[in-house]
């Protein structure tokens, strides 16, 4: 058995800043209201014709990773995507960061689990490398969300939220098994499913002929729904239990954690857990201000800026924590 650790991190958002006073110009909001409530100053949008997609920013930050990693393109044996936004309904951007890259026909798994999707991703991964089956594995979250809001006031619930970016980390081999990832926890409550949710198209509910036939112009079912309250207080909950489960199954203390870096969700989520946990401001990472949330690009995002910034160096232990949608959520134990 091995453990798996991370050798390359890399990040790409689009240059479009969209500011909260900027939204106050598309709906009924302002800054106060947006600051107060989730922290956010500002978000980057990706501008119609600017060439940038899911699976393209994916690619831009993948080729950061592979660079700093210090491999060749054709040293990595195994792609894993997460992602809620794809270029398409089907098939998933992993076959596309593969032709895009111009490496050998790689296996490419495409993970949908949203807010939660890159810790899944890192699961999966690190679980490959465990068992010895691959030895490098480029992992992505890439989100584009703004070309799916609903940018006036009904939507502003949800619009003001989410940004568009993308991160990459290439995972290798270690046969030092006290470093790298130590574990990984998972779980989900599907009976909360339709509490964050977009109900169209699917088959389930509203598929593409539906909505076609209706041509609702109030048809809302297409658009991100999200019961914030109830989503929040399960979110404070399942991020400390899944913080401490990791914690406990590597023998650590709560005064251990050197970074933790949590999906950016929301900025009062992360601050709750600080406090909970007894963290200084220099022991968790968030930049939700600047970029909003970037569901499965959020945790790569922020870990390649603390990384960047050298808020993380060999020894750390480094925590990965996320919550989302299904609902799903999980937990990574790095000692990096």
């Amino acid at each position: 058995m091995y453990n798996s650790k991370i050798i390359g991190l890399g990040k790409y958002v689009p240059d479009n800043v969209v500011t909260n006073d900027d939204l106050s110009k598309m709906m009924d909001t302002n800054d106060e209201w947006i600051t107060e409530r989730t922290g956010i100053k500002e978000r980057r949008w990706v501008k119609k014709g600017s060439g940038d997609t899911t699976a393209t920013m994916g690619v831009k930050a993948a080729k950061q990773a592979i660079e700093r990693a210090g491999i060749d393109k054709n040293d990595i044996d195994f792609i894993i995507f997460a992602t809620l936004s794809p270029d398409m309904y089907f098939p998933g951007p992993g076959v596309q960061v593969q032709h895009a890259l111009d490496i050998k026909t790689v296996g490419a798994l495409d993970v949908r689990n949203q807010c939660s999707g890159f810790v899944y991703a890192i699961s999966v991964a690190d679980n490959f490398i465990k068992t010895g089956m691959y030895k490098n594995i480029l992992v992505i979250g890439s989100e584009l969300h703004s070309h799916g809001l609903d940018k006036t006031t009904r939507g502003r619930g949800v619009t003001v939220i989410f940004g568009d970016g993308a991160g990459a980390a290439i995972l290798t081999r270690e046969e030092d098994t006290t470093k790298g990832i130590l574990s990984t926890h998972l779980h989900s409550q599907g009976e909360h499913a339709e509490e964050l949710v977009v109900v169209a198209p699917g088959m389930g509910k509203r598929w593409v002929n539906d909505i076609l036939a209706d041509n609702d112009p109030n048809d809302e079912s297409f658009f991100p729904y999200m019961n914030g309250t109830f989503v929040f207080k399960n979110a404070v909950v399942r991020f400390s239990e899944v913080i401490m489960e990791g914690l406990t199954k590597n023998n650590l203390d709560k005064s251990q954690i050197d970074m933790l870096i949590p999906h950016q969700a929301n900025l009062r989520i992360a601050q709750f857990i600080q406090k909970k946990f007894r963290l200084t401001d220099n022991q968790v990472y968030n930049n939700i201000m600047r970029y909003g949330n970037t569901t499965a690009a959020s945790i790569p995002i922020a870990l390649t800026e603390a990384w960047e910034e050298g808020k993380i160096k060999t020894g750390d232990h480094v925590v990965l924590a996320a919550f989302g949608s299904g609902f799903t959520w999980g937990s990574v134990i790095i000692k990096w």
